[in-house]
């Protein structure tokens, strides 16, 4: 079942969001274990600070499949497509809210935040900085973390802010323990068929008995640089692949006008993982800014988290369908 058909355009500032004053601003661990997914209601208000129950129900939808892309504690149209696609995969009415049905599926005994302490290993392969340009970016041997903090955020599916907002007094030093989310393991299975909708910024991964496995938010394209239309392929994978950079090619970035070859590195153009396509130079990859998924437009690729496409990758394999729909009923927003 393709929830795709059958979702109920929402508006975004009709978004869930509204819990206890007890329990909002109180970005702890007890309270994020604490905190009831039963409390958040649709309200046209929006808040700039990590939400408890968002927390939870980021973490429970990640564990469930249906990925809400950067674990933040904020609502927002990520979080409301998880919520559909968990819908769709589980044969419920899809609107993207998270009613007592929802959550009855949802809830579970496991601790959301647990405790982890930092290895020796975590602080190895960091780099000072990443530059911008291009041509720096090819100087260097890689294109690592820059923290230990970034590398844990993107282990635990986290944003940046809300790895610090748990540990505020952490230098993330070796030995050291901190509080991180568990979004739990990958999912598994065969992925048939791959979906990715231009018009709601999602990738709908598929079984061969048309079962729904995973959902996931995307950049698809962009204005000045849409993706390509039709059914395609999955030639192959690479993992941590190094970038070919070609202004004649793909796009102009910056002042380069030269080949160039950008090294390997989660914080690289395509992050961790491309899945290349029968059409040439597309391909489905991951980001060096996961916060900036279905935000910030791509250069015509499709654009996951790297945890995101991780778990797709290893999922799918050569002669995968690839198919870039563009379905005329929206996932809420």
């Amino acid at each position: 079942m393709s929830f795709m058909k059958t979702a109920l355009p929402i508006s975004l500032l009709a978004l869930l969001i509204s819990v206890g004053d007890a329990a909002a601003g109180e970005l702890k661990p007890d309270a994020i274990n604490a905190a009831s997914i039963a409390s958040i209601k649709a309200d046209k208000r929006l808040s700039e600070d990590p939400d408890p129950a968002i927390v939870r129900l980021q973490v429970l939808l990640d564990r469930a499949g249906a990925s809400p892309g950067v674990i933040d504690g904020l609502a927002g149209e990520n979080v409301n497509k998880a919520v559909a696609g968990f819908e769709a995969m589980n044969g419920l009415p899809v609107d993207g809210r998270p009613d007592a049905e929802v959550v009855s599926r949802l809830e579970g005994d496991a601790p959301i935040v647990e405790s982890y302490v930092v290895s020796a290993e975590d602080a190895k392969g960091l780099v000072d900085k990443i530059p911008e340009d291009y041509g720096e970016k090819a100087k260097m041997q890689s294109l690592g973390y820059t923290s230990v903090a970034e590398k844990l955020s993107e282990r635990f599916h986290m944003g940046i802010d809300l790895v610090n907002a748990l540990n505020p007094a952490s230098q993330f030093a070796s030995g050291d323990t901190v509080w991180v989310v568990n979004p739990g393991p990958p999912r598994e299975g065969k992925v048939k068929r791959i979906e990715a909708d231009r018009k709601t910024g999602q990738v709908l991964a598929y079984a061969e008995d048309g079962a729904l496995l995973a959902v996931y938010p995307a950049t698809i394209g962009s204005e000045d640089n849409p993706a390509p239309s039709g059914k395609h392929k999955v030639k192959g994978v690479a993992r941590m692949p190094v970038y070919r950079y070609d202004p004649k090619r793909n796009f102009k970035q910056g002042k380069n006008d030269k080949v160039l070859t950008i090294p390997k590195g989660p914080n690289g153009p395509v992050g961790t993982v491309w899945i290349d396509l029968t059409e040439p130079t597309y391909g489905i990859h991951g980001t060096p800014e996961p916060k900036l998924i279905d935000k910030v437009g791509s250069h015509g690729c499709v654009r996951l988290t790297n945890w995101d496409v991780e778990e797709l990758a290893g999922m799918v394999k050569p002669g995968v369908l690839v198919d870039f729909v563009n379905r005329s009923s929206a996932a809420p927003k």
